[in-house]
């Protein structure tokens, strides 16, 4: 297996270097056919275990919900009988060092003592529905990257590139990720003080994925230039509730930038923002995080130079079904200095390491970026973030789980550790709240400026 990687590592890094210019590869009909194969999952990825069998084969996934399951339920554990195989932390973590990223070793040291990782056993258990997977072997003969990487044709419903040529390409894949098609949630946010104290704001976030649509085609999506609709309002405190957030997200934003409008409650009034992009300040989120920040990376790619360093074996959030339970309180959730590990669950698993960097032409806080993302999921796991200096500014993690009903691979808690203040934000605690709905029914106008106006005035 370790030879066959190594060929494999070899084969991707001279293939990258030699199409980075046109970055306009399509996979020929005999590599599409063997998606879902002995060789590759139906996303792409190594199908086999590592030599070690610390990471296991892919079977399919999560396929069934557990016995007792409800729609609309918070998801019960499926392993919650799986006991911790070690612990990682200040102490030992040298010896791990080769599966963590600098980030997480910079934890480890801001926070010697809270900063830890529980590693259990190695689940892959990423799932989605047979039209995604249908889909994506179609995309796979057809997506390019169109304006130099910031938009793409070809391709709709799950990723467009299953096996990536480009850094640009893999981001283009986290960014179209299936995560249901109609989505509402209902979820909260925290900034806690360096004592863990905090303010909850509550947040409805609304995702309609028309690139995800089952009847969507890449002609339809030429022709509308949209990738999905989103809205967002803070329905507490009250101090900020009311206020509202409307996206139209572009699949060619060189073509048509993104278009975005924010109901001001103060002003009572919609007003286009397009600043609500790039590192504009995330809502509510105490400047611990950029606008394209949010969901790990958002929005256009043309700030930066992507480039693909390859596959590594990490250990990250995964299955971290006991931080998504209802039986856990956000007090429970939100410590100083980083979130209560003793409900993370990490596992080890492979992920592309792709690094973004700043164009000298072009600015962003964020100097440099790099991307550990889940192979079977394309769910950016965690993001290392650099400041002008080239030092390690910012860590963030996505907590991921399977939302067998739909089913889907997602994240239910992001965390963004800001290390030179000891500060950190959490978005997505839904412990208390109602569980998200994937068959939301959205009308026509309901991603229209009048309507956001409407939902500003309740």
């Amino acid at each position: 297996m370790a030879r066959i990687m190594n060929k494999w590592f070899l084969a991707t890094a001279v293939t990258s270097a030699l199409l980075s210019v046109t970055a306009e590869a399509k996979v020929s009909a005999e590599k599409a056919a063997q998606l879902g194969g002995d060789t590759y999952t139906p996303m792409g990825s190594i199908k086999a275990g590592n030599e070690d069998g610390s990471i296991p084969a892919w079977n399919g996934g999560i396929t069934t919900t557990p016995a007792g399951y409800t729609q609309g339920d918070h998801h019960p554990d499926p392993f919650a009988d799986d006991k911790v195989l070690f612990t990682i932390d200040a102490q030992n973590y040298q010896q791990y060092a080769d599966n963590l990223t600098p980030g997480q070793i910079a934890l480890f040291k801001a926070y010697p003592d809270s900063y830890k990782m529980n590693v259990y056993q190695s689940r892959r258990t990423a799932s989605y529905p047979q039209y995604v997977y249908d889909a994506i072997k179609r995309n796979a003969g057809t997506a390019e990257l169109v304006d130099g990487g910031n938009g793409i044709k070809g391709a709709s419903i799950g990723i467009p590139f299953p096996f990536p040529e480009t850094g640009v390409e893999l981001i283009w894949n986290h960014l179209t990720r299936y995560r249901g098609i109609a989505v509402e949630r209902e979820a909260g946010q925290a900034t806690p003080q360096a004592d863990g104290s905090y303010v909850l704001i509550k947040l409805k976030d609304e995702l309609d994925q028309i690139y995800n649509r089952p009847d969507m085609t890449p002609e339809k999506l030429a022709e509308g230039n949209v990738l999905f609709l989103f809205r967002q309002y803070v329905t507490a405190p009250a101090r900020l509730a009311g206020t509202a957030l409307l996206v139209h997200e572009t699949m060619d934003q060189i073509k048509e930038p993104r278009k975005a409008w924010v109901y001001n409650a103060g002003r009572r009034r919609v007003q286009r923002a397009p600043n609500i992009a790039y590192d504009a300040p995330g809502t509510a989120s105490d400047g611990l995080r950029t606008t394209d920040d949010f969901d790990m990376y958002n929005g256009a790619p043309d700030r930066y130079n992507w480039t693909i360093k390859g596959k590594k074996e990490l250990y990250i959030p995964y299955n971290t079904y006991k931080l998504h339970s209802d039986k856990v309180a956000y007090d429970d959730i939100i410590k100083p200095g980083v979130i209560n590990q003793e409900l993370v669950r990490y596992e080890k698993h492979r992920v592309w390491e792709v690094e973004a960097t700043l164009k000298e032409d072009t600015r962003h806080q964020y100097a440099k970026r790099v991307f550990y993302i889940d192979e079977d999921s394309w769910q950016i796991s965690i993001e290392d973030i650099y400041n002008e200096a080239g030092d390690l500014w910012r860590v963030a993690m996505a907590h991921a789980i399977n939302y067998y009903d739909v089913p889907t691979l997602w994240s239910t808690l992001e965390a963004y550790y800001d290390l030179p203040s000891g500060r950190y934000l959490v978005i997505g605690l839904d412990n208390q709240e109602e569980m998200y709905n994937f068959k939301a029914d959205f009308r026509g106008n309901h991603f229209t400026p009048s309507a956001l106006r409407r939902l500003g005035r309740r």
